[in-house]
């Protein structure tokens, strides 16, 4: 059975910081909800200094750590993606969205998330996911869940994807959908990038949307 993971930095994570202010947002959503660096740490099984890193800009965290760090605080990943437009603004928003505009968020172990839709939306997570040659959601022994409901279309290059125990291995043209609370990992199979478009559905009256976050060890 899966184990969840000890308190250290996954490699990765300590890489160069990205530009997107992400740090600064979750620290902003940390001290709101009146939680310690410590604690947050404790409660998803990093440590201390990694989330200090990632606050300060200093390290980028892995898709299965910001899931985590997100819905300990009560976010949506979404929301990290800063706008500023609340609904009434959305409702007069433009309905196109131009590819330069588009909001990025720079990950640890070799991911990038650029979103879709104009404005945040805390029932759907709209994305264009770009995994770099050796990237990975997390490390090669940990799976991740979070809430909701996951759809995704490969665009081009190789996914792979293990979903509880399975592994499957997708290509250009091949979609997929799962609960995203079992847990899983995806990562890029050869030695091409693989671009893919995944949404997250999340219903708010559905507790299984908000299941415990994790990151856990195989072993």
């Amino acid at each position: 059975m899966a184990k969840r993971a000890s308190p250290t930095p996954r490699p990765n994570e300590t890489a160069k910081a990205g530009t997107s202010g992400l740090g600064g947002r979750l620290r902003a959503a940390r001290l709101k909800a009146g939680v310690s660096v410590r604690e947050l740490a404790r409660r998803i099984a990093v440590s201390a200094s990694l989330i200090s890193q990632i606050e300060n800009d200093k390290a980028m965290p892995s898709v299965g750590t910001l899931f985590a760090i997100a819905n300990e605080l009560g976010l949506v990943v979404d929301a990290l993606f800063k706008t500023g437009a609340g609904r009434a603004a959305r409702r007069k928003a433009e309905p196109i969205l131009r590819r330069s505009d588009r909001r990025v968020i720079h990950l640890g172990t070799g991911v990038r998330w650029e979103r879709l839709s104009r404005d945040s939306d805390d029932e759907v997570e709209f994305l264009y996911v770009v995994y770099d040659v050796g990237g990975a959601s997390c490390e090669a022994d940990t799976l991740f869940r979070h809430g909701g409901q996951e759809y995704g279309y490969v665009l081009s290059g190789r996914l792979g994807i293990q979903i509880g125990s399975k592994r499957y291995a997708l290509g250009p043209g091949d979609s997929l959908s799962f609960d995203a609370q079992t847990p899983h990992r995806l990562w890029t199979i050869g030695d091409q990038p693989a671009i893919a478009i995944f949404t997250i559905l999340r219903r708010s009256d559905d507790p299984r949307h908000r299941p415990p976050p994790g990151v856990f060890n195989l072993a």
